[in-house]
């Protein structure tokens, strides 16, 4: 068994040695050359970097005056001198009905009613497709609207909107057949 493998490994160191003197001077010539091509090709140019103005600071000149966005003095100091000139707001205190919901231009009028005692209803549509009967007295709108008078082809209101100083003032809206929020 000794010599089994002793002629094994004598016949493997054998193979490599073999190998190794074949491939001495074979296989890189390709490279050589290719390295030796490349070398004698011109360089490259790679543009320098452009020049950039230095910043130069900016000296703001209106911070003494008044900002765009606030009204002018005068007008401030008539504003918190001004009175409330009408006594006008909701009802805050009452339950809401259901066109308060929605906004003016998302109702339509779609028709009218004649009730008892010759009272006239008008019929609203809202944006989800529901209709409402609605009468003189009955709110409707975003803005507390109170509707006031009732006909054939329009609905008269009454809206409270803020006055933008704190207060109310009333709005007339109204809602015709063949068209829809106007005012």
């Amino acid at each position: 068994m000794g010599l089994k493998h002793a002629v094994k490994a004598c016949s493997g160191i054998g193979l490599v040695v073999l190998l190794t003197a074949c491939s001495q001077d074979s296989g890189f010539s390709d490279l050589d050359q290719f390295m030796t091509e490349t070398r004698a090709k011109p360089r490259g140019f790679v543009e320098p970097l452009p020049e950039f103005k230095s910043y130069e600071a900016f000296t703001y000149s209106a911070a003494d005056r008044r900002s765009p966005f606030e009204p002018p003095v005068d007008v401030q100091l008539t504003m918190m001198d001004e009175e409330p000139t009408s006594n006008v707001e909701p009802d805050l205190d009452r339950p809401k009905e259901v066109l308060e919901n929605f906004g003016l231009k998302e109702l339509t009028m779609v028709g009218t009613l004649s009730g008892e005692s010759d009272n006239l209803f008008a019929l609203i549509r809202d944006n989800a497709g529901g209709i409402h009967r609605v009468r003189t007295g009955n709110y409707m709108g975003q803005n507390y609207g109170r509707i006031i008078g009732v006909n054939e082809t329009r609905i008269e209101l009454i809206e409270i909107v803020p006055n933008g100083r704190g207060g109310w003032v009333e709005r007339p809206r109204s809602l015709t057949l063949d068209g829809g929020a106007e005012g």
